[in-house]
């Protein structure tokens, strides 16, 4: 039975769904860090919002930990390298707090325009200072929307209703979509140019922090108004203050900071024209049911083999659960470990073509099970699919992709190239049927073999008796022989002989049949 702990608070029927399918749930939110570290090692999945610090020293405690899931969006206080490196998935729940995201921003921006939060200190404190909080209209003004994702489009459709104009900037949107919800795809320097309020909706990365600073300010319309529901720190705060006192920026909005909780003494803070709220954005009844239901789907999905949604460091096998491309997985795997076993010297380069139309969409997961194929024969370490292409990037691993239409003679087929520096192999596999795996070709011979069990392989002159010499070594070492495929180039030069064996092949045999006349570069491998 899957063991599950929950050490933050979350809605309990996230705690059902858990455990009406049969898992044991241990709901103890506010853990102390002490008390989750002696336990954790017991446990297949944690289950955290923002409070529990998923730390590596935490991580590396993990014994049997299977998944770490994050009940909302970002995952800033998961340390994702150590998961990823550890073969834990870690996956959060970013749909569930949209509505509720993209609803607190109109709040804010509201709020900011018409001054609402400093009227009603002011009010409150006796005064009727109605002069003092003239407000600006939003019909008519122009938005620019950093980050034009689930959040981000939902900002652009409600902004539409206010008569406001929408400029966006997002490297992957495509302009249709934008066009669908009323949104006019520029670059950063536009959105900076032409807006008069800024909105952010993207992830905290290397990329996007201190994305809004002094340098980018400068190229803004002086009086802009900025707002921050996304992450702390990807508005420098410092350069916001000073904008802000100089009047460069005539407003602001912020729900996160970059240490949370923020000073509450700071400059930010007290700013009298800053409007602020303590990370309220998926705050809401819904947003949080939403979440704690999802991220129980999620693991119960991933527990029962129905495939993986949601995860951060593991895009690979996001189709994983798709029955018609398993077998493609496993061929994939087994290409990159038979690699791993024939090659000779140290690997420079992978280069991989996809021909065929149904495996184009699945290049990333494919590529990955051919690393990890190829990484456990290497590494001590467990490889999965989950951190296979981040050993690869360690190491210095380079890996080429290139797609293709079909194949002449195959309508899907997998052509795996490895580079080392002292040699180098193509293998060539595909699928027959719904799940017959098949190395089609290896470098210039066509064959046919069946990636499976132990395997040798071994170059000889083409000419009678060469079998039958082998065969007998393999018969007096009681070795019984599965199956055979036979290539060659060229009538009385060099063939390639690949023979499934029922057993491994002791090294003694393996001399041998290299001392067999005729016969060179012999290898045993196991898949």
């Amino acid at each position: 039975m899957k063991k599950i702990i929950i050490t933050d608070a979350v809605d309990k029927k996230c705690v059902a769904i858990l455990e009406n399918a049969g898992f044991q749930v241990t709901y103890q939110p506010g853990m102390p860090k002490e008390e989750i570290q002696k336990v954790i090692k017991d446990y297949n999945a944690l289950i955290v919002r923002s409070d529990t610090q998923v730390t590596p020293e935490l991580i590396n405690l993990m014994d049997n930990m299977e998944v770490i899931g994050r009940a909302g969006a970002g995952v800033d206080n998961i340390n994702r390298e150590a998961a990823t490196r550890k073969g834990i998935i870690v996956m959060n729940t970013p749909g569930g707090n949209t509505v509720s995201t993209a609803e607190h921003t109109m709040a804010l921006m509201l709020s900011m325009c018409r001054n609402i939060a400093q009227a009603n200190q002011s009010l409150r404190a006796g005064k009727w200072d109605r002069k003092k909080y003239k407000g600006t209209e939003l019909q008519g003004k122009t938005l620019g929307i950093i980050g034009l994702g689930k959040i981000g489009r939902e900002v652009a459709l409600r902004s539409k209703a206010f008569g406001i104009r929408v400029i966006g900037y997002d490297p992957v949107l495509s302009e249709e979509v934008a066009a669908k919800i009323g949104a006019e795809l520029v670059d950063l320097d536009t959105v900076f140019a032409q807006s008069d309020i800024i909105t952010v909706h993207v992830p905290l990365s290397d990329e996007t922090r201190n994305l809004i600073s002094t340098e980018t300010l400068e190229k803004c319309k002086n009086g802009v108004k900025l707002i921050n529901c996304a992450r702390g720190g990807i508005i420098n705060e410092d350069a916001l203050v000073k904008a802000l006192d100089s009047g460069k920026v005539s407003a602001a909005a912020f729900d996160v900071y970059t240490t949370e909780p923020p000073d509450f003494g700071g400059p930010l803070i007290q700013h009298p024209k800053v409007v602020t709220t303590p990370h309220l954005g998926a705050s809401t009844d819904e947003a949080q049911e939403k979440v704690a239901i999802q991220i129980a789907e999620q693991v119960v999905d991933l527990f029962n083999q129905k495939g993986v949604r949601g995860a951060v460091n593991a895009a690979a096998i996001e189709s994983g659960g798709n029955k018609e491309l398993s077998p493609y997985v496993q061929l994939a795997e087994n290409l990159g470990s038979l690699h791993s076993q024939f090659n000779k010297g140290q690997l420079k380069k992978i280069n991989i073509n996809y021909s065929g139309e149904s495996l184009h969409n699945s290049t990333t997961l494919l590529s990955t099970a051919v690393l990890k194929g190829f990484l456990s024969k290497k590494l001590s370490a467990g490889v999965n699919l989950i951190n296979a292409p981040f050993f690869a990037k360690e190491m210095g691993v380079v890996l080429n992709e290139t797609k293709s239409g079909a194949n002449a003679d195959y309508t899907n087929l997998m052509t795996v190239e490895f580079i080392t520096d002292k040699e180098q192999h193509t293998v060539a596999g595909t699928v027959f049927g719904n799940n017959e795996c098949r190395i089609v070709a290896i470098d210039k011979y066509h064959m046919e073999i069946n990636p499976e069990g132990c395997l040798l392989f071994y170059y000889n002159i083409d000419r009678p008796g060469m079998l039958a010499s082998v065969g007998k070594i393999l018969a007096e070492a009681n070795i019984n022989i599965a199956g055979l495929s036979l290539g060659r180039y060229e009538v009385g030069k060099e063939a390639l002989t690949v023979v499934n064996v029922d057993s491994e092949i002791p090294k003694d045999v393996l001399k041998l049949i290299l001392n067999v006349s005729g016969v060179h570069s012999v290898s045993a491998v196991k898949l």
